[in-house]
């Protein structure tokens, strides 16, 4: 289901959480943000301040900065903006945002930057009465678990660019969990892929976390998000 991550590297990603490190390569943030926005429909990621703004301009969110690491340009744009719904997000733990944020910045709960190493692979059959369908869309996948019923049991979606492979809103009902079908999911999307050279990336909850670790992907860094709260 995966590739990258080279083999002589893949022990130095396999640690566990309080020995992550939060430096990941800006190049693979910024491919991965811009795959993110890819999946979602929102405008490319621009370079700003030493991180990558991405001018959302939706419902829930203004604008979104994402900083591979801490530095002056996180901490200026933290003092300057004092609007809601506009989102800080760092490769680093809650405690090194916390520290750089005035007090009316509200942190979100701590996601993790992960990939799938070369090792990686799963495959599982779905359960009787269920099927997956797969659209593709450009650059776009989406797929989706019809249960027996005709609900929607569970879905997710992928972009695929020149740089990186990234998994989005991988999603199970509650009334269908436990039974694979996110795995069916992914494999899924996976199989969209046109190229299995490139590295397959995803951000995960802690929850999402140990799912993807069961299947063999590993932690980058932790990542922590930050936003000015409505009223």
């Amino acid at each position: 289901m995966a590739r990258l991550v080279p083999e002589e590297s893949l022990n130095e990603h396999l640690m566990p959480s309080a020995m992550i490190h939060s430096h990941v390569d800006p190049k693979l943030i910024f491919a991965w943000q811009s795959g993110h926005s890819l999946a979602r429909g929102s405008p490319l990621p621009v370079h700003d301040r030493g991180g990558f703004r991405v001018d959302t301009q939706s419902e829930k969110e203004v604008k979104r900065w994402v900083f591979p690491r801490l530095c002056e340009g996180l901490r200026a744009i933290a003092h300057d903006i004092d609007a809601p719904r506009h989102y800080l997000t760092l490769c680093g733990s809650n405690e090194e945002l916390r520290g750089a944020l005035p007090p009316r910045w509200e942190l979100q709960p701590i996601n993790y930057f992960m990939m799938a190493p070369a090792a990686a692979h799963a495959t599982k059959s779905l359960p009787d009465g269920y099927r997956i369908e797969l659209r593709k869309d450009g650059r776009v996948s989406r797929a989706s678990v019809i249960a027996p019923n005709g609900d929607l049991a569970a879905s997710g979606c992928a972009a695929e660019t020149s740089d990186v492979f990234v998994y989005d809103r991988i999603e199970t009902a509650p009334d269908h969990r436990r039974k694979g079908l996110g795995i069916g999911v992914m494999n899924a999307l996976g199989e969209s892929r046109t190229s299995a050279l490139i590295p397959q990336v995803l951000v995960a909850t802690e929850d999402g976390r140990n799912l993807y670790e069961n299947l063999g992907w590993v932690v980058l860094a932790p990542i922590a998000a930050a936003v000015i709260p409505e009223g």
